[in-house]
């Protein structure tokens, strides 16, 4: 049974070497891949060299589209495995910690196996970056309500993937929201997820994240967003149909009591206002109907393509 450590790395020097050494320590047979995103400090260089003074099977890609996402998709289109792990190269993930994650995956109880870090409270002891605990809360709590799910660690960037996974599932994302939409995509497509907790180490000294706070904070939530309309589109565009209605509702209230008393409307501006509501509240729920019913042609066209995947 083949094994693939993917490593996305960009401008990571100080901690790549440490990295793979780590890796290999804990993984000797796993193929270590390491994904060069464009990194100017050497981290390639350093990591071929590594990889050769180590002596183990391993590969450097260079990914020229700039962003994790990119990265993590040049490895998983060129190598074949029977078990993915991804990791990141900043040491925050100790490899015998993530070691634990491979056992649901060799049990067949589980199609993506999560690091959590949340769990046991050592992201929040460890994580010095303000703002982030606060931003991991609200995208989980806003994923959890969304997808009816109960997760814990939605970012975490260690985690351990079947080959069925991995070869059925098209990354369409580019950056730092590429877990939250394999999360979502295994939520959506009932692939079996399983969080372990797990420790968490925060960066050493002069190595420094390349996640922006906000804006990638803005882009993870705008993914949820984005997929949950892609996913579930009869209950966004149901939800926007009722919205609209009720504002149609509101603004005919006063017409139609004019009309009632007086057989007469004199609030024209807002009879018109409450009729382009209702109808934009029609046409919403006209699109949701359709689209899902273009989701499902979706689900079931999926469904009969892991059924010809070899097992």
């Amino acid at each position: 049974m083949k094994t693939a450590v993917v490593i996305p790395a960009y401008n990571e020097k100080l901690t790549i070497r440490d990295a793979l050494v780590d890796c290999h320590s804990v993984f000797p047979d796993a193929q270590l891949v390491v994904v060069d995103n464009n990194s100017t400090d050497g981290t390639g260089d350093l990591a071929r060299s590594t990889l050769a003074a180590l002596g183990c099977d391993g590969v450097v890609f260079m990914e020229k589209q700039q962003g994790k996402a990119n990265a993590v998709r040049k490895a998983f289109h060129a190598i074949d495995a029977d078990i993915y792990i991804m990791l990141d190269a900043d040491l925050t993930y100790p490899a015998k910690e993530v070691k634990k994650l491979i056992e649901p995956i060799l049990k067949g109880s589980a199609d993506m196996v999560v690091g959590d870090r949340i769990s046991g409270g050592h992201y929040e002891r460890e994580n010095k970056r303000l703002f982030h605990n606060f931003g991991n809360q609200l995208i989980a709590f806003l994923l959890n309500l969304l997808f009816h799910a109960d997760l814990h660690d939605i970012m975490s960037g260690a985690r351990v993937f079947s080959r069925a996974f991995v070869k059925n599932y098209p990354i369409m994302c580019s950056g730092f929201e590429i877990e939250t939409e394999m999360t979502l995509h295994a939520l959506d497509k009932r692939f079996a997820i399983v969080e372990v907790p797990i420790v968490y180490k925060d960066r050493p000294a002069g190595s420094f994240s390349k996640l922006n706070t906000v804006g990638d904070g803005i882009r993870v939530i705008k993914t949820i967003f984005s997929l949950f309309k892609d996913y579930k589109p009869l209950v966004f565009f149901g939800g926007s149909a009722i919205l609209f209605f009720l504002l149609g509702l509101a603004s005919g209230m006063l017409p139609i009591l004019e009309f009632v008393r007086f057989h007469y409307v004199y609030r024209v501006p807002l009879t018109i206002l409450a009729t382009g509501l209702m109808l934009v509240s029609l046409l919403c729920l006209t699109a949701g109907f359709i689209l899902d019913t273009v989701v499902n042609f979706h689900r079931q066209t999926y469904e009969l393509q892991l059924l010809r995947f070899p097992k």
